[in-house]
Order: structure tokens, then C-alpha cells, then sequence
């Protein structure tokens, strides 16, 4: 089944929002371990710079893939004709 590209983009984010907490959370505790000293507010925006790098990383990703998908999906079905015309 070949899913649309809103629905590529709406699972793409819908994936980075939910990682999105985890990744605040995340460098809340492991910036300090590396003498990283960040405020909340600077935790909230780094986090929002990837989860945008994230979301447009996803999407295009999963559009590559699905076009690799179509096109090797038409050379299949393109070899039993060939095949049947020598």
C-alpha cells in the first residue's frame, strides 16, 4: 500500500514530537556529565533546532524509500512482458 506524502509528513512528526521530550530530557542530564551548562530555555530551543533537522530528515528519507519502492515495483511488473514478447 502506498502511503501519501501528508501522511509521511504526519508520522514524521508525530515520531520527532514524541522524541522530542526525550531528547530535552536527555541533554538536561547528559550536558552536565560533559561540563555543559544550559538553562531550560536554551534546553527547549536546541531541542526545537533538531526536532526540525529530525522532521526533514525523516520525511525525505522515508520519500527516497518510497520512491525506490514505486520504481522497483514498475521494473517487476516490467520484466514478465518483456519475457513474454521474445
Amino acid at each position: 500500500m502506498k502511503q501519501s506524502r501528508t501522511m509521511s509528513l504526519v508520522e514524521a512528526i508525530a515520531n520527532v514530537v514524541v522524541g522530542y521530550g526525550v531528547a530535552v530530557i536527555t541533554q538536561m542530564l547528559v550536558f552536565p556529565v560533559f561540563g555543559l551548562h544550559t538553562t531550560l530555555t536554551q534546553n527547549l530551543k536546541l531541542g526545537l533546532v533538531f526536532t526540525v533537522v529530525s522532521i526533514a530528515r525523516s520525511f525525505t528519507l522515508r520519500r527516497v524509500f518510497e520512491a525506490l519502492r514505486v520504481r522497483m515495483g514498475k521494473r517487476n511488473t516490467a520484466a514478465p512482458m518483456e519475457r513474454r514478447r521474445q
